[in-house]
This record gives structure tokens, sequence and C-alpha cells, in this order.
């Protein structure tokens, strides 16, 4: 994770945190970068914590999702990070001491995504949740950063919501 100074077309520094990670960080130190859940709830001790961002790579709502915000019968829909060059992804950096993933689901229509996410809970809670409280950090910590596929989710899943009436026919087609 590495937070760079305010400069044309880069996000500003946060306000909650304006110092870089650096090299003069306690080389024992590991950093967490929180891009989805864990901008609101870290869910592990920490001894610091810093918003920022990562550039090269953008959030998607492509992983699966079988215990927090889903089921095995149907998995919700969370956030992975996907390299790309142009992509900047805001998000907290927890500081603490001291495989390949089955779960990823790939790409997918957004009206799919959302579908899936409307239509999912797991044990942390319902799926939408979890989209609307990103959705939430992104407008309060990062309101001048840009992510696309996250806009893309919040507003099919707004437009679908009010006609929005899940059944396992609907849930084939994702």
């Amino acid at each position: 994770m590495k937070q760079e100074p305010a400069a044309q077309n880069s996000p500003p520094a946060s306000p909650t945190s304006s110092q870089p990670l650096s090299e003069d960080d306690d080389a024992q130190a590991l950093w967490i970068f929180g891009y989805g859940s864990l901008v609101w709830r870290p869910d592990f001790a920490y001894s610091d914590s810093r918003v920022g961002f990562v550039r090269g790579y953008s959030r998607r709502f492509w992983q699966g999702d079988t215990f927090h915000r889903g089921s095995d019968k149907m998995p919700g829909r969370v956030v992975t990070l996907l390299e790309d060059r142009e992509g900047c992804t805001w998000g907290v950096a927890y500081q603490v001491q001291g495989e390949q993933n089955p779960g990823y689901l790939g790409p997918a229509p957004e009206e799919a995504i959302a579908t899936q996410i409307l239509a999912c809970r797991g044990f942390s809670g319902h799926n939408l949740e979890y989209l609307l409280r990103l959705a939430d950090f992104m407008q309060l910590c990062g309101p001048q950063a840009q992510d696309e596929h996250l806009a893309a989710i919040v507003d099919a899943v707004g437009t679908m919501l009010p006609c929005f009436c899940p059944t396992e026919q609907a849930l084939a087609l994702v």
C-alpha cells in the first residue's frame, strides 16, 4: 500500500492520516490492505491504520462468498482486486506486528452481479449491506476517487431493487 502526495490526477492524502508508508516504518511490521469489509470492520488486532490507495489495481465484485455474505447454495459477491495499470483502489492499511483462491467467481455482467448481491446473505449479514457499506466508505473517504465498477453495481442494484424477487430460476441465470 502506498500513500502518495497529492498531485494533479492523483487522489489527495487522506484527512485521517497524511503519513505515507515508507522504508523507515518498522521492518518487522506487516501492513494489511483492506479494500472491502475491512475498511469498516477489521477483525484483527492492529497497531496503526491509514486510509490510502494502491495504484495498478481495480476493485471488482468477482469473489464468491459462501459464509459471510452468502451460503453454499447461494454464494454472495464480495470484492477482489484485479490488476489494472490505470486503476486506483482506496482502502485502509492496518499495521500488525510480528493460494490459490477457490472462491474466485470472475467477471460477470453488472446485472448478474447485482442479482446475486440482492439474493444472498450469510453469517455476517446480507450481501447488499456489504455493497452499500463499501459504497459509503468510498463516498466519505475517497469521494474524488472513481470506481466505475462499484458505481455500476450500485446503479444496477438500484435499478433492480424496486422489482426484485429472487427465485431459483432467476438465480440460475447468474
